[in-house]
């Protein structure tokens, strides 16, 4: 596909904008309101990410029509991309079981809502428009393409504490975790569900067993998760090696392409 023009360009960030001040101000709103009409929490919640999201619905249908589903990555396997996470979250989950009590206390609302809503709509929105379009159909190298929407994602997280330093842990581990999924988005040439499975269960291993109460988490949960994320990486240089693939990612790529 033809690099975007610097008109276009511009309104992938405008559009990513006007989302995040939707979801930061409007999304309660919108979720009580869709409830009345609805009457179904679960839906309502569902509903509610997509109304927020309209704008870059509406900037990803303008901008490549017939293309959108390929540009934003849903057309790759599904079923390639849950075994990889499956294989990759091998340690998180088998760790956290022998190390953790199961949680009896989650709900399959809590599931949904936090691990296939949150996998799902973070990936499509932060990683497979915002980062990816700009990644892929611009001169914009892996790390500013990356960087705005990281940091945002970040913040996006920043509720899950008040002490300071847990709250610098929490934001470095999620700018990282949206680096760590990035990668593999590109890498694995752009599938979408590769990285929305391994979002989702990640965090239902997470959410599964009391492995910690906000994303920076305990040392020994930590140690899984580290796992988790090498055996994600090593398993994608290998899948690369076996396909007689170079890296997108790397020097000539970092910062700018040419």
């Amino acid at each position: 596909m033809k690099k975007l023009s610097s008109q276009v360009l511009l309104l992938i960030p405008i559009a990513f904008l006007v989302y995040v001040l939707l979801f930061k101000f409007y999304f309660s709103t919108c979720y009580n309101f869709l409830l009345l009409i609805v009457n179904e929490r679960l839906t309502s919640y569902f509903l509610s990410y997509l109304v927020v999201g309209l704008p870059i619905f509406i900037v990803s249908f303008l901008v490549f029509r017939g293309r959108l589903l390929s540009s934003l990555g849903f057309k790759s396997s599904f079923g390639y991309g849950f075994v990889f996470a499956l294989i990759s979250t091998a340690p998180m989950l088998v760790g956290y079981a022998f190390v953790y009590d199961f949680n009896y206390a989650i709900s399959l609302k809590e599931i949904i809502v936090g691990a296939v809503f949150a996998g799902f709509f973070e990936e499509l929105y932060f990683r497979a428009f915002f980062f990816g379009l700009l990644f892929r159909f611009t001169k914009l190298g892996f790390v500013p393409a990356l960087l705005f929407g990281a940091l945002i994602f970040g913040g996006f997280h920043l509720y899950q504490s008040t002490d300071s330093v847990v709250v610098l842990g929490v934001f470095m581990t999620t700018i990282l975790g949206a680096g760590f999924f990035a990668w593999l988005y590109v890498e694995s040439n752009y599938n979408l569900w590769l990285i929305v499975n391994l979002h989702f269960l990640m965090n239902l291993s997470w959410m599964l067993f009391d492995a910690g109460e906000n994303a920076l988490g305990p040392l020994l949960s930590n140690v899984f998760r580290a796992l988790t994320i090498a055996s994600a990486i090593l398993l994608m240089l290998q899948q690369k090696r076996k396909l007689q693939q170079d890296l997108v990612v790397k020097r000539d790529t970092l910062w700018f392409k040419k």
